[in-house]
């Protein structure tokens, strides 16, 4: 690259390059890296051809200045079609802004790609300077309509920020994203605990997944990191099917309970009456049909780590004898005198509605201080774009193992439509649509995903025109009138009968397991409509 003039830079033989370099790469070393660590290793072997063609055609020796670096960085991304500019920065930063993407629209559908940009600027940054860490602030490739790129220089002002970092060792650069190292590190200890159970049967899952490429999903993981040793109490939340279990499980692995029991429990799924005794046990002959004595997920958990899922559905009496358990270390079994104790750490999960809980008095504030001593807020699946395509490569291996069929890529319309979704249901949806469309695909490759109907019309399913296209057109108006008033309906009998499922479902002779479809289908909370005690 360095010996041609750097004028002639263009977006073709920028391509190039990063082909020559995937090559070199490849016979260098014969060991897979991830694709987001590929990425990188690329940008920053480029970005020294790149900088050597730069300083030849400018004539430039030794260690470039600040304003020399922004210009160089600026000029390399222009040259291939970006839109950048300086922008205002402190000491010790250089900070520049982006109107448009070299990558184009495509970048909406690879947003990893936004690693050669940090790459690129972390090289040469680091060759110069000695150190660099990038923050990509915003980034149109995650819909933000504009990019913008933070590089610091010195070590202690971007301590306290996370990012991408990058040194000089020697002759070479190395590069670690800060976000792929700490995902790293905590699968690693997540499969040494998995590891260690004995074989589950045939068709059971294994290991659960933990993928994270997007910042927020790899910052919540910083944050998993740092307090799992503690004994803190912690409160995930996160709409429903993010993966709010798979960070509580990640926070037991990475403590020095790993090898004792996890302990999962879905407070929304126990009956309101049996709460306390499901959670802290009862005494044989604590009421009817009592004729055993019944340890409790408490006694259970002993030693180990209790994770309390859907937190927010528990009702106001529970609530205050789980306050008692954790400020006190100790519980009653129902009917029972003797006080017992369990060594237990709480990780516990919720929605996004507990300030609303707590201001209807539904929820205890004074728990929800003692539960919250460390907040993780897992983000929904539409910010997490990068996360997509891992997840669903996860997904596809697994499914081959399970349905012994062989269909581990995707195609680029399946990638389109996968890109394009919004994913309501968010992983667990994800999971629930990949698994429908591997049954019916044919062939080594999964060509089509079966979003829902009202998904068809996006990117990577188009509509034909003609009688079909009107047909199909009024066949979604119906679905979505229809659903509209079955929401409707639902919401304004929740009202009635103070958000009683039981009741609900008796009004309109279906089962409450049926109502709860429904509710989960149109992302209706029943708790908001639950009236506080008189």
């Amino acid at each position: 690259m360095s010996s041609q003039p750097f004028s002639r830079l263009n977006p073709l033989n920028f391509l190039q390059t990063f082909v020559v370099q995937s090559l070199e790469s490849n016979d260098k070393n014969g060991e897979k890296p991830s694709p987001l660590g590929r990425i990188e290793q690329l940008g920053l072997n480029a970005a020294a051809c790149f900088e050597a063609a730069y300083r030849e055609e400018r004539v430039l020796e030794g260690a470039l200045d600040h304003a020399q670096y922004a210009d160089m960085i600026v000029e390399i991304k222009n040259k291939i079609g970006g839109g950048f500019s300086r922008a205002s920065s402190e000491p010790g930063m250089v900070r520049v802004i982006n109107s448009r993407c070299p990558f184009g629209d495509a970048v909406r559908h690879a947003p990893e790609l936004c690693q050669m940009t940090s790459s690129v600027f972390g090289g040469i940054a680091a060759r110069n300077f000695g150190y660099a860490k990038v923050l990509l602030d915003k980034r149109i490739a995650v819909g933000d309509g504009l990019c913008e790129a933070r590089i610091y220089i010195d070590p202690e002002q971007a301590a306290q920020h996370s990012g991408d970092e990058y040194h000089h060792k020697g002759e070479i650069i190395v590069g670690k994203s800060a976000y792929a190292e700490v995902g790293m590190r905590i699968e690693k200890r997540m499969s040494k605990v998995w590891c260690g159970i004995p074989a589950r049967k045939s068709g059971s899952p294994g290991s659960p997944g933990l993928v994270a490429r997007s910042p927020g999903m790899c910052k919540a993981l910083e944050v998993v990191e740092v307090v799992a040793p503690t004994k803190a109490s912690v409160l995930i939340t996160g709409e429903t099917g993010v993966g709010k279990e798979v960070a509580a499980r990640a926070i037991h692995a990475m403590s020095e309970r790993w090898n004792n029991k996890f302990v999962a429990v879905n407070c929304g799924a126990i009956p309101e009456n049996l709460v306390e005794s499901v959670l802290f046990g009862h005494e044989r002959g604590a009421f009817t049909g009592a004729y055993e004595v019944h340890h409790g997920f408490f006694e259970r958990a002993d030693k180990g780590t209790l994770f309390l899922d859907e937190i927010d559905s528990l009702p106001l009496l529970a609530q205050a004898r789980l306050l008692r358990v954790l400020q006190e270390n100790e519980f009653e079994r129902v009917g029972g005198k003797q006080c017992l104790t369990a060594d237990v750490r709480i990780v516990a999960a919720g929605g996004n509605q507990l300030d609303k809980l707590i201001a209807q008095g539904l929820f205890r504030l004074d728990l929800y201080y003692r539960l919250n001593v460390v907040p993780i807020y897992i983000p929904p699946l539409r910010e997490r774009p990068e996360d997509i395509l891992p997840l669903a490569e996860m997904m596809l291996s697994r499914l081959s193992e399970k349905y012994h069929k062989r269909i581990h890529t995707l195609s680029r319309q399946a990638v389109a439509q996968l890109m394009a979704y919004g994913w309501p249901g968010n992983v667990r949806e994800l999971e629930n649509i990949l698994e429908r469309s591997f049954i019916f695909a044919a062939g080594a490759e999964l060509e089509q995903v079966m979003l829902p109907e009202a998904a068809s019309s996006t990117p990577g399913m188009p509509e034909h025109a003609g009688s079909g296209t009107a047909s199909r057109t009024l066949k979604a108006a119906r679905k979505h009138a229809a659903d509209k008033a079955e929401e409707t309906m639902l919401k304004e009998l929740l009202e009635k009968f103070g958000g009683n499922i039981s009741k609900v479902a008796k009004s309109i002779e279906i089962s409450p397991r049926a109502v709860h479809q429904k509710l989960s289908l149109h992302r209706i909370d029943p708790k908001v409509f639950r009236l506080p005690p008189a």
